[in-house]
């Protein structure tokens, strides 16, 4: 909890001041009661005290006073609220390497599965678009908030040979600026924008990663890059069984270098996992929330149930 208005808490001084006060009131009377040698004339001439009893009274009192102050300061919470606008686009690998089933039940399946999720998670507000590599790299879906249309290219996703990471990254940026440009032709501020990108494997053509970074780096573009697959995947090409592990090593390099986020997923649950954690960062942020109404009701009804009870015990509101 942070507070908007810190200096009105200093009221709170006043309150203490009042505690002391009334502490230092009550020391005296017991000391001038001890100085009454006959106890039972007094106790016939003073009527009996509620006793403690007027001290919880006070003390609920003094405790409403120090909420209301307390509200006067603007106490605020954080709270998740969607953006209201961005730009993403999800970069998928279509290798050949994606049929690998040390995912259940393959690397392809799972990943277009925990892509629709992903399309689920982002508020409607985000422009999402969809872009695939294998040799090369193609937008099929510019940036929009049609999220049937993201889907149903998902849907029909086809896989084809090689590896072309930064070529991904070339492409995806250009539909982010294509989309900016069109955005700014409107009168319309260009939204925050960001890649993600998911590969199980090694790049094998097209422009290297280290252009790509560069490219993303000019244009202050973060790629978050996830990591999909284990170490031990297969893939039967003509008969011969050929290892297809995850470069690791250069989509860290990718994610860190760029400002974006590094994960690894080696099950569909992990990648569903990813996902969702990666929808939430971009899709929502947490803004303050002013809740000093709360602390004047609890303050206002503290007050009125210590006043009701002085009231009550001791005929005095105080």
């Amino acid at each position: 909890m942070t507070f908007q208005a810190p200096l009105w808490l200093l009221g709170l001084l006043v309150v203490a001041a009042l505690v002391a006060y009334y502490v230092v009131l009550q020391l005296r009377r017991k000391a001038y009661a001890a100085r009454f040698t006959n106890v039972a004339l007094l106790g016939s001439l003073v009527p009996k005290r509620p006793g403690w009893r007027r001290h919880v009274a006070f003390g609920l009192v003094a405790l409403g006073i120090a909420t209301l102050v307390v509200s006067l300061a603007k106490p605020s919470t954080e709270v998740r609220v969607p953006r209201e606008r961005a730009t993403v686009i999800m970069a998928v690998d279509v290798s050949l390497s994606m049929e690998a089933r040390d995912v259940e039940p393959s690397r392809f399946r799972a990943m277009q599965k925990a892509a629709k999720e992903f399309v689920d998670v982002l508020p409607e507000r985000i422009n999402l678009g969809l872009v695939t590599f294998a040799g090369t790299a193609t937008t099929l879906v510019p940036p929009t908030t049609d999220r049937e249309q993201v889907r149903g290219a998902i849907d029909n996703l086809e896989l084809a040979e090689s590896t072309a990471i930064g070529e991904a990254i070339f492409t995806s940026l250009t539909a982010i600026q294509n989309f900016q440009a069109t955005l700014e032709e409107t009168g319309e501020e260009a939204p925050p924008a960001r890649v993600v990108l998911l590969s199980d494997g090694y790049p094998t053509v097209g422009r290297d990663e280290t252009q790509a970074i560069d490219a993303a780096q000019d244009v202050s573009i973060p790629v978050s890059t996830i990591a999909f697959g284990t170490d031990y995947g297969t893939l039967d090409l003509d008969g011969d069984t050929v290892p297809v592990p995850v470069d690791r090593a250069t989509l860290e390099r990718i994610a860190d270098e760029t400002g974006g986020s590094y994960s690894e997923a080696a099950s569909a649950e992990e990648l569903e996992e990813v996902y969702a954690d990666l929808g939430s960062q971009i899709g929502y942020t947490t803004e303050p929330q002013d809740i000093s109404p709360r602390f004047v009701r609890v303050g206002v009804l503290v007050l009125l149930i210590g006043a009701a009870l002085s009231l009550l015990w001791t005929n005095r509101l105080v």
